[in-house]
């Protein structure tokens, strides 16, 4: 009842002032920050140009503090309102740049004239943080004239250079501003901080000062604005900057008025120069530098695709001979005119030259030793798969031979993964043929029309991705490949910490509701910028990265040689070509199982019937000792998870086409729980039946009979997360599609591509069959990567010892993400123990420093542990032990400690373990 009174109460107040009434005149706000700022951010930059819009201001420049990063979503949010967008910048000015403390820095506004504005004020953010950085990007003055062109040089606010030789008495005025464009001045109320610092007497004083620098505007026949310096929106979002202050350690002071004003607010702050000078600050001048203005793009309309000459002739040269080499020539119908269409879409839209760098990049990779698996769509390309880009073969399940150039395609396969097909020799040549194909649509990887960005991600080994990165540079030159860059944004969690401390720290209490709408304010600001995991961006030879973007080091770190785009990489998505060399597990661990058992990966037959039986019993594991495990994938990629084994409980697959199912469903959004799980347990679909992957529903729709186009329309809403359009619900009724399907479709929010499954499976897959046909050097590959999870003294105690810490860490009622991990890892040294084999002790010379071992003790293969596998051995102290035992035995504890600089703590660890056994504690000799 209180609570209901309370709101009657609020809904009787009158709505607050809506201050849109207030501005009559089209105006300009020439110095407004926006989200992406370093410490001063609005939480959206839309909701500001709407807002400018709304009040009906012709132009806003964007001003952040030494970065641009907000330009993209600025000049998106500045077209749907219909504003015009000025380009700018608040630089950090230096008179000549020295990395010293106290050296005088000058705030400093740079505003876009015309597109050689821009790419000037691209350079300056690049050299600023390249090469002048020291505690924030500095452009000194001498940098700032010899790319000045097409940039307007404007004042700034208090912390400027003109401001400040007025306030201390430096250089005449005169010939200060001389060096400007423009003068700026801001409303008195926002540096009313100065009269608490005493740098002025009082407001008088102050306005005093602001009108001298009128009158020295006017007397250098310079243009003189009035500037809002707006840090936010609306005076109630003054909290936001105080807790974003307050959390990076500046305490909480007294926020001047920074908000985003009405053209009657500014002139009411400027009432003092009286009513016409009021008019010629807040709009007439600030016109005037708008008109100065172009309407630039802050990035180009266009996608910039790198050229290789002759990589067209080289595309289709290549892929029609692999196509030859496979199926014969001429090629059948379908086939030709599959591979014309790709063909023609790849080079027509000039892609043929990411083809061609792909392909290069997978050959060099392969020739050096480490495979490579594909991720994404690209594997729905029949060209990129004959170019040995993929694995993946898009084509219909089908049997070939290449020795005989034979094939044949049956009119109904019995699954849609060619693997799964019952075994046939060649017609021609009597040998066994391949069983190949996923049926996978071009149009999910380059749009139906084929104009779509192609993304090729690469997955290489972790070992070799730095390798592939430096072989793109040399392909493309150093000056034309940069990483992608990222910018990570202030989380709720990290918001929450900030409220959480701000309120305490002001003796305030509020309620939860409270607390939430301050962080959903404070949320969502940049906190620091990063670099995209493998994404490399590649430029045309005839361009440089500032025709495009500024460039940085990734959290301005340059320890480092790496060079990002100063930008995110998402907003740059349409302009710029990427190239995704990620480094992962499963290729770096078939290149050490093929080390330790000499068996190809490439060469394994993904319908193994042993490696198959994995994903629905223990049969081929051959168990010694009873565990409750029910299924063999326990350290399988993909599939050893706990959410993944319930999957297979449900579904019990028994094909390659069945595992790819999975892998879709367990990688979308709403497809499996919920949706498809459900469907299966009652009966009323299967798993081969059920909407799994985006390429099979397209496939489902167009064999209903709908229509190519619209099924392909469809699909993408529904995978988007869009749902179903009215007109698409009655084309999939009229096609006669089950109402389940219908209902499935609408839960879905994200649907993984078929490519990237199939993909995924046949790594998993591959990984898979060495755990069956060579258990100890999968197991050892295993252990090897989840070392962080391995307790050697544990794994080395025996059998019971593993189970009873496995059953104490699930006991816990809340164990650390430490302790589960060490649970997962000791499930597999469970099972390692139930088949028969065992673990040597971790040795002080004969453990490896990173990697698990065979070795044989007593006729028995073993797994030896590295020096890692010790619990607090971490990896510094592991290293100094490796190099050390090279040059000679130890003699003593005493002598590991002086040689290796390892501490007590490392020295009991080894104690413990057992590895010291045999030597003494001192290096001393005893004669008797």
């Amino acid at each position: 009842d209180e609570l209901t009174l309370a709101a009657k109460d609020i809904l009787k107040r009158p709505p607050p002032e809506d201050r849109m009434d207030a501005a009559l005149e089209k105006r300009v706000e020439l110095h407004c920050h926006t989200q992406m700022s370093r410490m001063d951010g609005l939480s959206k930059i839309d909701r500001l140009i709407e807002k400018a819009a709304k009040w009906g201001h012709s132009a806003i420049a964007i001003t952040d503090h030494g970065v641009v990063q907000a330009y993209p979503e600025a000049r998106a949010a500045a077209k749907k309102h219909g504003i015009k967008l000025i380009l700018g910048m608040e630089g950090y000015l230096v008179d000549e740049f020295k990395r010293e403390k106290g050296m005088p820095i000058y705030h400093i506004i740079l505003l876009v004239k015309n597109k050689k504005g821009l790419k000037n004020l691209y350079q300056l953010v690049s050299e600023s943080h390249l090469k002048y950085f020291y505690k924030r990007p500095l452009i000194p003055k001498a940098l700032l004239q010899e790319h000045r062109e097409g940039i307007i040089v404007g004042s700034a606010c208090e912390q400027g250079e003109v401001w400040q030789h007025m306030l201390h008495k430096g250089r005449p005025l005169e010939e200060v501003a001389q060096f400007y464009d423009y003068i700026e001045i801001q409303p008195c109320a926002n540096n009313e901080f100065m009269i608490g610092d005493g740098a002025v007497k009082d407001m008088e004083e102050l306005q005093s000062l602001t009108r001298r620098l009128y009158d020295t505007g006017k007397k250098l026949g310079k243009p003189v604005v009035a500037t809002g310096d707006s840090h936010f929106i609306d005076p109630h979002d003054e909290v936001y900057r105080k807790i974003l202050h307050a959390g990076m350690g500046y305490g909480v002071e007294r926020q001047a008025p920074l908000y985003f004003k009405t053209t009657d607010e500014l002139k009411g702050d400027f009432s003092y120069f009286g009513e016409e000078i009021a008019q010629e600050l807040v709009v007439q001048n600030p016109r005037k530098i708008a008109e100065m203005v172009e309407e630039v793009e802050p990035l180009p309309t266009q996608t910039l695709s790198p050229l290789w000459e002759g990589a067209d002739d080289l595309l289709r040269e290549t892929a029609t001979k692999r196509a030859h080499e496979l199926y014969g020539n001429p090629l059948p119908d379908f086939m030709e005119k599959r591979l014309q269409k790709e063909l023609g879409a790849i080079i027509n839209n000039k892609f043929s030259t990411l083809y061609v760098i792909a392909m290069k990049l997978v050959k060099k990779s392969l020739s050096d030793g480490y495979i490579v698996g594909s991720r994404g769509s690209v594997g729905s390309s029949f060209v990129a798969f004959l170019c040995g880009i993929t694995e993946v073969n898009p084509l219909m399940p089908h049997w070939r031979c290449e020795e005989g150039h034979w094939f044949e395609f049956p009119p109904n396969p019995s699954s849609m993964a060619g693997v799964d097909l019952p075994e046939k020799k060649c017609a021609k040549c009597g040998e066994e043929a391949v069983r190949d194909g996923f049926s996978i649509a071009f149009e999910v990887f380059m749009g139906f029309k084929g104009d779509k960005m192609p993304d090729i991600d690469l997955n290489f080994s972790g070992e070799y991705q730095h390798e592939a990165h430096k072989y793109v540079e040399e392909l493309f030159g150093k000056d034309h490949c940069f990483r992608a860059g990222t910018i990570s944004a202030v989380k709720d969690k990290i918001a929450f910490g900030f409220v959480k401390k701000f309120v305490e720290e002001s003796g305030r209490q509020a309620r939860n509701a409270e607390l939430n709408r301050l962080v959903k304010g404070c949320s969502g600001v940049s906190k620091t910028t990063g670099q995209h995991p493998g994404g490399i961006v590649i430029l045309p030879k005839d361009m440089e990265i500032t025709d495009v973007c500024p460039v940085q080091y990734p959290a301005d770190n340059k320890d480092g040689d790496v060079i990002t785009t100063h930008f995110d990489y998402d907003s740059m998505h349409d302009c710029l070509v990427k190239l995704d060399i990620l480094g992962h597990d499963n290729p770096t661990s078939l290149k050490r199982l093929e080390n330790m058992t000499g068996v190809s990966p490439v060469g394994i037959l993904l319908n193994d019937p042993p490696t198959m039986s994995l994903f629905s019993s223990t049969q081929a594991l051959q168990l010694k000792e009873k565990t409750e495990k029910d299924l063999g994938t326990l350290g399988v990629p993909e599939f050893g998870t706990q959410f993944a084994m319930d999957m297979l409980r449900d579904t019990k697959p028994t094909k390659f086409e069945h595992l790819v199912r999975l892998s879709g469903l367990a990688h979308g959004t709403d497809v499996w729980l919920g949706n498809a799980q459900e469907l299966i347990r009652k009966g009323t679909a299967t798993l081969s039946t059920v909407i799994s992957t985006r390429d099979d529903m397209l496939n489902d729709l167009v064999a209903k009979g709908m229509d190519e186009a619209q099924a392909f329309k469809v699909m993408e809403d529904v995978r988007k997360g869009k749902g179903l359009k009215p007109e698409y619900e009655q084309a999939m009724v009229a096609a006669k599609t089950p109402s389940w399907y219908v209902d499935s479709c609408k839960k879905i929010k994200y649907i993984f591509p078929k490519a990237h499954a199939v993909a995924y499976c046949i790594m998993s897959f591959r990984i898979a069959y060495f755990k069956v046909h060579h258990p100890l050097a999968f197991y050892a590959d295993y252990f090897t990567n989840k070392s962080f999870g391995f307790d050697a003294t544990v794994a080395c105690g025996g059998l019971g010892r593993v189970r009873d810490r496995i059953k104490l860490i699930r006991s816990l009622e809340k164990p650390t993400n430490k302790e589960l991990d060490e649970a997962s890892v000791l499930d597999v040294v469970e099972e390692v123990y139930a088949r028969g084999f065992r673990f040597l002790p971790v040795d002080l010379y004969q453990s490896d420093q990173f990697q698990f071992i065979l070795q044989e003790s007593g006729g028995e293969k073993m797994i030896r542990p590295p020096l890692v596998g010790l619990p607090g051995l971490g990896e510094t102290a592991a290293a100094a032990i490796k190099a050390e035992r090279k040059k000679g035995e130890f003699v003593s504890v005493e002598d590991i400690v002086e040689r290796c600089g390892v501490n007590k703590n490392v020295v009991e660890i080894l104690k413990d373990h057992g590895c010291l056994k045999s030597l003494p504690d001192s290096n001393q000799a005893t004669l008797f």
